[in-house]
């Protein structure tokens, strides 16, 4: 039986929409960071390619029983796993880290499937073919970043070296087994007198200083909102000397292709918009009302508010009217670890 066949994409739309969503569907650990819409709007927005740093290298084995995105990066930023020292290392032995590959959704440092695959074994072809494709191309080393568990063990079985770090997340049911919380009263009632005084504190800061929430999901988020939320977001980056990683188009395509996914909160302060958190959801289908997991991803202000970052981008997560119709709605995202290739250069 002849072996399946790796081939590569200069961009993911080269790639069928469908048959790519068809193959994340299938996945434990799916998100809205790997889906078609989502990759595609950053290559065709302008946010993530060669011109930036992000060559794609879209992998997928045919007959499309596996697919990832994949990269040539001669860079490491946008990652979020700062591997600066493998670079330096390699520089102090004269050696060329860069370019490299990089299997990840870039500016995302969100854990979630990365290598789609039908079955283990064809995931681990993937990898195979991966590896092979590396040493092909003389690069110094691949790296898979934030990926699921089982992309994690089809990486070690094939001798890439393991690196864990931690993030925190809240889930609903909690983690640890216990009932889960049917509103954001029931979730303060849990936590210590301590902690539960100070959330009540700073939620007071914020009420206090006259700022109010609405919210929009989807469609019925006006371009309006869309622009002003950009604005915040692009302040963010450049209070920190920084341009922003995605562009106006990033979200417009967003808004056009991937509604759903997308919950927006707007602070105001005497009727005045002053901040923004924007909240991906990922549903169990694209025309799903009820979200199984959400992501605070972006957030800005143009007005400075004592515990107003904590308040839009945290807690609205818990407190929305979801929770108290679906206590599952929200989950904890796994510890994430990022994988690369032991090197090829001697």
């Amino acid at each position: 039986m002849a072996q399946p066949v790796l081939r590569l994409h200069a961009a993911p739309g080269e790639i069928d929409a469908e048959a790519w969503n068809a193959l994340l569907a299938m996945q434990a650990t799916p998100s809205p960071f790997m889906r078609h819409e989502y990759l595609d709007a950053l290559h065709r927005s302008g946010s993530a390619t060669p011109e930036h740093g992000w060559t794609p290298q879209f992998a997928t084995l045919w007959t499309m029983i596996a697919a990832c995105p994949l990269y040539i990066k001669d860079h490491s930023y946008g990652e979020y796993v700062f591997d600066w020292a493998w670079a330096n290392a390699y520089e102090q032995h004269g050696l060329a880290y860069y370019p490299k590959a990089l299997v990840a959704v870039p500016f995302t440092p969100v854990p979630g499937t990365r290598l789609l695959a039908r079955d283990a074994d064809s995931r681990a072809l993937l990898v195979q073919g991966l590896v092979q494709f590396c040493k092909e191309a003389e690069l110094s080393s691949l790296h898979l970043l934030f990926g699921a568990d089982e992309d994690i063990a089809a990486c070690a079985d094939h001798g890439l070296m393991l690196r864990n770090t931690v993030q925190f997340h809240w889930s609903n049911p909690p983690a640890d087994g216990t009932a889960g919380y049917a509103d954001f009263e029931a979730f303060l009632a849990s936590l210590s007198h301590d902690k539960r005084k100070k959330i009540r504190q700073e939620r007071r800061k914020v009420a206090d200083a006259g700022v109010t929430f609405r919210w929009a999901r989807g469609s019925d988020i006006p371009a309006a909102d869309w622009d002003f939320f950009y604005r915040c977001y692009a302040r963010t980056y450049r209070e920190h000397g920084n341009a922003p990683y995605l562009s106006r188009d990033f979200f417009q395509r967003m808004a056009d292709t991937l509604p759903k996914a997308w919950l927006l909160f707007v602070a105001e302060r005497d009727g005045r918009p002053i901040a923004a958190s924007l909240i991906a959801l990922s549903v169990d289908g694209a025309d799903s009302a009820a979200p199984v997991a959400a992501y605070g991803r972006y957030w800005g202000a143009l007005e400075r508010v004592d515990c107003l970052h904590f308040d839009a981008c945290w807690q609205p997560r818990i407190r929305h009217p979801w929770t108290s119709r679906n206590p599952s709605c929200y989950k904890a995202r796994t510890r994430q670890a990022d994988v690369h290739d032991r090197h090829r250069n001697n």
